[in-house]
């Protein structure tokens, strides 16, 4: 089945656009659901957000699907009356990536999706539909065996990490299905999007999404409010914007490969890496005052501009890094000793990846192309390719070597985009202030930007003065935390923790 069979209508736009909502089509569910299936069988396309909000006395379904050959997204829409029994054929039994966004807009307005192959809650939102399912009751996969057992793990942990829960069935030490459940740092984030109503107020919660990711979550949401007032950015700001990002993704990479030979009893590369993330945030700060990148962004502006001085001290940075970095890394990578718990442990397919709907280095690592700098470029990706590499591996190894390249990679863009500022004599406009900012009536806008973890995406939709009535997001995490438990299924759960460390998803990015 294609488009031109089914005669579906659609709109598109392009990343960190913004478009009418009347320009939406809304369909009726029979062809709602022909067009997402004609969109999703094209192999170049895949859902960046599909969720639900209440207006008046209906339930508005959106959904976002990004062609990532034509660099533009799709945007399809269907309403329901709030009075009527909700239940709707599921997509996730053809399209199990679809799986999250079906199961989440169940548990948010008890809309029941016939053959959903695991029609679950998500978060256990504190305004969720039926307040009768609770955290406590998540009603975990059973095998019945007097040969199997289960090991809970969490949710409160030993260690410096957030609340989760791993239940893991084995027959003795090995695994044969973990099950992953989140909901414990549920802050209610997109609900305080609404209630918060300043413009620095919603600066600061973007921030505090997931807090390795401030630098970008805060720049979706800024590129998100451009979009709606029609602000414009010079080509100054762009590239500090993607400087202040690949910094993040080379302090959060160096710091997980650190961590991650804490799991393997590696001490040299363990304290070496560990070091290294230090100056990495500690320049940021510098910049900006907040090692995390919390000040950086702000809607149409800076306030911090990018001097000179600041790009002699990013230089004499990243040189001072690498003599430290490239030794070590190709040391560990050499190292039988590390090889033995890196290679084929936690192995995962491309086949899998393209199941759940991996993104960022989760899918790259196992050969699936996914990379929004690219496919859909955003600020001064727009003026200045980057390489992107990917993986066919698949495992531990895999996961540690991209975060190698990537942080690679960075460090070599980061000094063109250095020397790039050096002949561009505009400078960096100051933020825009909130009394001048005027947002689109009655609009939709999706901004994506590629995070150190991979796709972010922020949605908002606007009433008739131009107020926010629905913001969504979407961090990279919700796709990929079902990859974690796939690559542990036949392993020995001792092989969790590195398993673990090999991906660091957010719980809080997850549980929002």
């Amino acid at each position: 089945m294609n488009l031109s069979e089914t005669k579906i209508e659609y709109a598109t736009i392009k990343n960190q656009g913004s478009i009418a909502l009347q320009n939406v089509p809304v369909l009726p569910y029979e062809q709602f659901y022909l067009a997402l299936a004609a969109l999703l069988r094209q192999p170049e396309n895949h859902c960046v957000n599909y969720y639900a909000y209440p207006t008046g006395n209906l339930l508005k379904f959106i959904a976002c699907i990004a062609n990532d050959k034509s660099g533009t997204i799709a945007l399809v829409s269907h309403e329901i009356s709030t009075v009527q029994k909700k239940a709707l054929p599921s997509l996730s039994k053809e399209f199990f990536a679809l799986h999250i966004f079906e199961r989440e807009i169940s548990e948010n307005f008890n809309v029941t999706f016939i053959d959903h192959p695991w029609l679950k809650p998500v978060r256990y939102a504190f305004n969720r539909a039926d307040k009768s399912k609770v955290i406590a009751n998540y009603p975990f996969y059973q095998i019945e065996s007097q040969e199997l057992h289960q090991v809970g793990v969490g949710p409160i942990h030993a260690g410096v990490i957030e609340p989760g829960h791993f239940r893991f069935l084995c027959n003795g030490e090995n695994v044969l299905h973990l099950e992953i459940q989140l909901g414990w740092q549920h802050r209610g984030i997109e609900d305080l999007f609404l209630k918060k109503t300043s413009l620095i107020q919603r600066t600061v919660l973007t921030e505090s999404i997931a807090a390795d990711t401030a630098v970008g979550h805060s720049l979706a949401f800024a590129s998100l409010m451009e979009s709606l007032s029609d602000t414009k950015v010079n080509l100054r700001l762009e590239i500090e914007r993607v400087i202040g990002l690949e910094l993040e993704r080379i302090a959060v990479h160096v710091g997980d490969l650190g961590n991650m030979n804490i799991g393997t009893a590696y001490q040299l590369a363990a304290s070496v890496f560990g070091t290294l993330r230090t100056p990495a945030i500690n320049y940021t700060q510098t910049w900006c005052g907040n090692r995390f990148g919390k000040g950086l962004i702000r809607v149409g502006g800076t306030h911090y501009p990018f001097t000179e001085e600041l790009g002699t001290k990013l230089i004499t940075f990243l040189d001072k890094f690498e003599e430290s970095f490239d030794p070590m890394c190709e040391r560990l990578f050499s190292l039988p000793s590390v090889l033995m718990r890196f290679e084929n442990i936690g192995k995962v397919t491309k086949k899998q990846m393209e199941l759940i709907g991996a993104v960022g280095m989760t899918a790259r690592m196992a050969e699936v192309e996914r990379d929004v700098r690219i496919s859909h470029p955003f600020a001064g990706y727009k003026h200045q390719a980057i390489a992107s590499e990917k993986l066919d591996n698949g495992d531990v190894w895999a996961r540690a070597y991209l975060r190698k390249l990537e942080v690679t990679n960075s460090i070599e863009y980061i000094r063109n985009l250095v020397n790039k500022l050096n002949s561009v004599s505009e400078e960096a406009p100051k933020p825009k202030s909130e009394k001048d900012l005027r947002l689109a009536p009655d609009s939709l806008s999706v901004s994506m930007v590629e995070g150190w973890r991979g796709e972010i995406c922020h949605c908002a939709i606007t009433d008739s003065e131009g107020k926010i009535i629905h913001y969504k997001i979407k961090d990279p995490s919700l796709h990929n935390w079902f990859a974690l438990a796939l690559s542990l299924r036949d392993l020995e759960i001792s092989d969790f923790p590195i398993n673990n460390k090999s991906y660091n998803l957010s719980y809080c990015g997850h549980d929002l």
